[in-house]
């Protein structure tokens, strides 16, 4: 793609040659002449200098070295430009409409002519394939499912019966859509399995990760918004919400019944337990555990070493009074007339 037509599409402002043909992305450090680059940090402003790139976006206002000799995009995001950049230098691979001889459908099983579907996959009665759908070697679609317009499933991916994927979505390898979700009754003797008649209902443009596990609902359906982004190995129970344009990163376990709200940012290996509410735009730092819903929006995290369950228990309950103890301790303490120096040393080095 020449570089003209590129800041047209980005809508970014170019200095340098617009006939200037660039094949893909790369690092700062790594690219070469055919490449592109950006720098929206600006600890790494020093490797722009001796950059080989052909091209870096850069943020409007931020001053380029003079040792970079490449043309320069200026945007007011250049990391998001970049992202644009790259599906724009690296698309995905043309769909190949057919079906593979060794694929199994269903009699009914009604396939757009424009999809592709793979080698070995099953296709269950009823099921609909969208138009410019693609279906990797060995997927399991069951019965009833749908999916949507040009919806990319990766090799191996398992979609249960019934549940529905939306237009222009993305589900890596081993992801599972639909199994059932861990509804279980204690007789007294023993475990009694509760049906899982819900479904899942994923919307549009939404990302699963590989070898991430999405439960069906119990009774209602398990709910996935429209631009909802999923890592890898990701565990979401039955009847879950996650709303629209959330992301969550790899390791996450999300318990049931848990409704999660728009535009929140989870942190990997988060747990977050059953039926509790998250605000809107709420951010869930890495390794944080959500006993409690979440009621206004900001930053949350906790990060404490594993004990048994009862001191937990009996430590959460004062920690959730320590700013009201410290205030306490202040007053008793100017009372008394104690003051309190500032140190400049440093902190002692945990052990």
């Amino acid at each position: 793609m020449r570089l003209g037509e590129l800041a047209e599409r980005l809508v970014v402002r170019l200095e340098g040659d617009p006939g200037r043909a660039l094949e893909g992305v790369g690092t700062l450090r790594g690219a070469g002449p055919a490449q592109l680059a950006f720098l929206a940090n600006p600890r790494y402003r020093k490797d722009l200098e001796s950059s080989r790139a052909g091209a870096v976006l850069l943020r409007e206002g931020t001053a380029c070295p003079s040792g970079f000799s490449g043309a320069r995009l200026w945007a007011d995001d250049p990391y998001l430009a970049f992202a644009r950049a790259s599906a724009l230098l690296h698309p995905p691979p043309v769909v190949q409409p057919g079906i593979d001889p060794s694929a199994v459908l269903a009699p009914d099983a009604q396939v757009d002519p424009s999809a592709e579907i793979g080698p070995l996959v099953y296709v269950g009665r009823g099921a609909t394939i969208g138009p410019g759908v693609q279906v990797g070697s060995g997927c399991h679609v069951g019965d009833g499912v749908e999916i949507g317009m040009g919806t990319r499933l990766h090799p191996r991916v398992v979609v249960y019966a019934g549940c529905r994927i939306g237009q222009g979505c993305v589900l890596h390898s081993g992801a599972v859509i639909g199994a059932d979700g861990f509804g279980l009754a204690y007789s007294g003797s023993g475990w009694e399995r509760i049906p899982q008649v819900g479904r899942v209902i994923i919307g549009d443009n939404v990302d699963v990760g590989a070898n991430t596990t999405i439960d069906r609902g119990a009774i209602d359906d398990t709910i996935i918004e429209d631009g909802v982004k999923l890592d890898n190995q990701i565990q979401i129970g039955h009847n879950c919400v996650i709303g629209a344009h959330t992301a969550v990163a790899g390791c996450v376990g999300i318990a049931g019944s848990t409704r999660i709200g728009v535009g929140c940012r989870i942190g990997g290996a988060s747990m977050i337990s059953g039926h509790l509410q998250i605000a809107d735009d709420t951010e869930i730092a890495g390794g944080t555990a959500v006993t409690r819903s979440i009621r206004e929006a900001g930053v949350y995290a906790s990060v404490s070493p594993f004990m048994p369950f009862a001191q937990w228990r009996r430590n959460a309950a004062q920690l959730r009074h320590l700013d009201e103890l410290a205030k306490r301790v202040r007053a008793l303490e100017q009372a008394a007339g104690i003051v309190h120096h500032a140190s400049s040393d440093p902190p002692p080095e945990s052990e």
